[in-house]
């Protein structure tokens, strides 16, 4: 799992975890101590909240669980998957776009971040150059031809290669 990811799940479970065992204590404790219950909204929405971030706790720690199961090894190295970079073209809209295919944690459209479990991204994954990935969206069907593809090992492998060239100057 990337470190910017495991440490933006982590601080997020840190800050959630305090105010389970800090924040929302006191609040309830305030709110009780204002007497009946029944009719204390002050009690209603702090026990509310207390059970969102038991809730949200929950999904995070089965995310970075999901995560740290990730095997780079089992990433395909010739055909699109987490961690590529794939140059696409776009009969629909007439152009070439270039998507990096990312977990759901780093997808940001504007920035050409695309999530693997993204319409988009599920498209994609898996396919070659010169495959075509017929993707279904909200405003019709879209084709979208591989033209280009950087695998995460292409990647990895190009980074090797320009720290030992560094090196050797």
């Amino acid at each position: 799992m990337p470190e910017h990811i495991k440490k933006k799940l982590q601080d997020e479970i840190k800050q959630l975890e305090y105010e389970l065992t800090t924040e929302l204590p006191a609040e309830i404790k305030k709110a009780r101590a204002m007497g009946d219950l029944s009719e204390n909204a002050e009690y209603h929405m702090a026990k509310q909240r207390q059970e969102f971030v038991n809730a949200r706790l929950g999904q995070l720690k089965k995310r970075m669980g999901e995560l740290s199961l990730v095997n780079l090894v089992n990433i395909p190295r010739d055909k699109a998957g987490f961690g590529s970079t794939v140059v696409v073209y776009d009969s629909t809209k007439d152009e070439e776009i270039e998507y990096h295919l990312v977990t759901s944690e780093e997808a940001d459209v504007t920035k050409g971040l695309i999530s693997t479990t993204s319409p988009i991204g599920r498209g994609i994954v898996g396919k070659k150059v010169g495959d075509t990935a017929i993707i279904v969206t909200p405003n019709g069907k879209r084709e979208l031809e591989i033209l280009k593809l950087t695998t995460i090992h292409d990647e990895a492998a190009a980074h090797e290669g320009e720290a030992a060239a560094g090196t050797a100057q």
